[in-house]
């Protein structure tokens, strides 16, 4: 058996990476998946006629219930491995766009099928299973630390 037919050509997912000011600092937003209950940020498949950064800011709203504009440029991107419905496995690449939290509503299309905390990036980046995006926790924490304020 070689690469190929253990992980199989990567297909595209847009996600968001939630973030929101606290007196405290920063701090991100996380849910569950709905199979696993694994740690995650909201992301999904893209959407026809609609562009990746939209599909963050549409998925971050169906999955978490937070309203917010996502920056144009992708803050970078990350790999998992996914159960597909048929049984097959994929390994969907996320481009992940930052998103600014502007209103959170309390009602939103998925509220039970999932659950969401708000952590520092640091905290975040110890529950998700995914190197990748712990690095880009990490990273964004590194940023705002520097910037000294929300981007």
């Amino acid at each position: 058996m070689n690469d190929i037919d253990v992980y199989p050509k990567p297909i595209q997912q847009y996600g968001a990476l939630c973030f929101r000011n606290t007196p405290k600092g920063p701090k991100v937003l996380l849910i569950t998946t709905r199979e696993t209950r694994r740690w995650m940020i909201p992301k999904g498949w893209p959407i026809s006629g609609l562009k990746p950064r939209k599909v963050a800011e549409r998925e971050a709203w169906e999955e978490a219930g937070v309203i917010g504009r996502a920056k144009k440029k992708p803050f970078g991107e990350f790999f998992y491995d996914k159960l597909m419905q048929d049984g097959s496995g994929a390994r969907p690449v996320v481009a992940v766009f930052l998103l600014e939290v502007r209103r959170n509503r309390k009602r939103f299309p998925e509220m039970a099928e999932r659950d969401s905390v708000w952590l520092t990036p640091m905290e975040a980046a110890r529950r998700v299973d995914e190197p990748e995006l712990e690095r880009l926790l990490l990273k964004f924490g590194r940023m705002f630390k520097r910037a000294g304020r929300l981007l």
